[in-house]
C-alpha cells in the first residue's frame, strides 16, 4: 500500500455505522482533523446530529448506494453494529461488507478499517470468564458468527484492511493511549472508551502499522 495515497490536506473517507457510539466518535474526530467525511446512514433523523459530514441516506446492504458513496474517498471505516440476537441468525455485517468489497474494487478505493470485537476470530476466549462463558453463548453467539464471516471477507478481500477488534466498550473520556496487541497471551478480557479507538482508528488510518492485520485494543 502506498501510505501517500491518503494523506492529502483534506483526507476524504465513508465512515458506515456513523449512528453508532463509536461511529459518532469517529465522524466528529475526523472533521476535527480536517477530514472530508461522508456518512452513509439509514435515515436524515439519526444523522441530523453529525455535524460536518456529507450524509448520504441509504442502505449499508445496496452495493449501487455504497458505489455512490465511494466515488471520490480516499478510505473506508466500517463501525457497523447490529443489536444482541439469541434466537435468530444475525446476517447484516456480512451481507454489508461483501457488498461493500465488491463496491471499494469497482471504485479502486483500496484503504478499509473495519471495527469487529474481541471475541471475534482467533480472539475468541480472551473475554474474560463472564464474557466467554455467559455473555458471548447466550447473547451474541449469532452476532459472532457474523463477524467471523465479516471478517473472513475482508481478510480474502485483497484490499488494504485492518481488522480493529476493541475490548468491552465505554463511554468513559479518552486517555490517549492505548494497548495494540496481536498476541494475545494472558489477555482475559479488558475494557477500552470509544473515543481512544476512535482515536486509534484515525491515527492509523494513513498509514501501513497495522496493513493485514487484527489489532486487539484495550487500555
Amino acid at each position: 500500500m502506498d501510505t501517500n495515497d491518503i494523506r492529502t490536506t483534506s483526507p476524504k473517507i465513508l465512515v458506515l455505522g456513523a449512528t453508532g457510539g463509536t461511529g459518532r466518535l469517529i465522524v466528529a474526530q475526523a472533521v476535527a482533523r480536517g477530514y472530508e467525511v461522508t456518512a452513509l446512514v439509514r435515515s436524515l433523523e439519526k444523522g441530523r446530529d453529525l455535524t460536518g459530514a456529507r450524509l448520504v441516506i441509504d442502505d449499508a446492504r445496496d452495493e449501487a448506494a455504497l458505489r455512490n458513496a465511494l466515488r471520490g474517498q480516499d478510505a473506508v471505516v466500517s463501525a457497523l453494529g447490529t443489536p444482541a440476537s439469541p434466537f435468530r441468525e444475525v446476517t447484516l455485517l456480512s451481507t454489508a461488507t461483501r457488498k461493500l468489497v465488491s463496491a471499494m474494487k469497482a471504485e479502486q478505493v483500496h484503504r478499509l478499517v473495519v471495527i469487529t470485537g474481541i471475541g471475534a476470530g482467533d480472539s475468541r476466549g480472551h473475554g474474560g470468564v463472564l464474557f466467554d462463558r455467559l455473555i458471548f453463548p447466550l447473547l451474541l453467539r449469532h452476532v459472532y458468527a457474523d463477524k467471523d464471516r465479516q471478517e473472513a471477507i475482508i481478510r480474502q478481500s485483497g484490499l488494504d484492511w485492518t481488522i480493529v477488534r476493541p475490548t468491552v466498550l465505554n463511554d468513559r473520556p479518552a486517555r490517549g493511549t492505548v494497548r495494540a496487541l496481536t498476541d494475545l497471551s494472558g489477555v482475559h478480557g479488558g475494557t477500552v472508551s470509544r473515543a481512544d479507538v476512535a482515536a486509534f482508528i484515525l491515527d492509523h488510518l494513513s498509514t501501513g502499522t497495522w496493513l493485514r492485520m487484527a489489532p486487539l485494543v484495550t487500555w
